[in-house]
C-alpha cells in the first residue's frame, strides 16, 4: 500500500509541461497594459486629485503663516523706531527749550 502511494505521489509530480511561445504571451501582456494603464491614469488623477489639492492649500497656509510672522516683525520694528523717534524729539524739544531760556537771560522772580 506504501508503494502504491507513493507511486500516485510520483505520477502527480510527473505532471507534462506544454512548450510556452513567449511572443503570444507578451502579445497578451501587451493588450491587457494597452487597457489597464489609461484605466489606472484615471484611477490615479481622480483619487490623487483632493490630495494633491489639499496639500497645496497646506503649503500655502504655511505661507500665509510665514508672511504673517514676517509682517509682525516689521510692525514691531516700526513700532520700536517710532518710539525711539518719539524720545529722540522729546529730547530735542528739551533741548531747544533749555536754549531758549538761556537766551532770554536770567529772569526776575517776583517777591524777591
Amino acid at each position: 500500500m506504501a508503494r502504491m502511494i507513493s507511486q500516485m505521489m510520483f505520477a502527480v509530480l510527473q505532471v507534462p509541461v506544454a512548450p510556452i511561445d513567449v511572443t503570444s504571451v507578451i502579445a497578451v501582456v501587451m493588450g491587457i497594459l494597452v487597457v489597464l494603464i489609461p484605466i489606472s491614469g484615471l484611477t490615479a488623477r481622480f483619487a490623487l486629485k483632493p490630495i494633491a489639492e489639499a496639500v497645496a492649500r497646506m503649503r500655502e497656509a504655511q505661507g500665509t503663516s510665514q508672511a504673517l510672522g514676517l509682517v509682525e516683525q516689521r510692525l514691531a520694528l516700526l513700532e520700536q523706531q517710532m518710539s525711539s523717534l518719539e524720545s529722540d524729539v522729546k529730547r530735542i524739544e528739551d533741548t531747544t527749550e533749555f536754549d531758549r531760556q538761556l537766551r532770554a537771560g536770567p529772569q526776575e522772580t517776583e517777591g524777591a
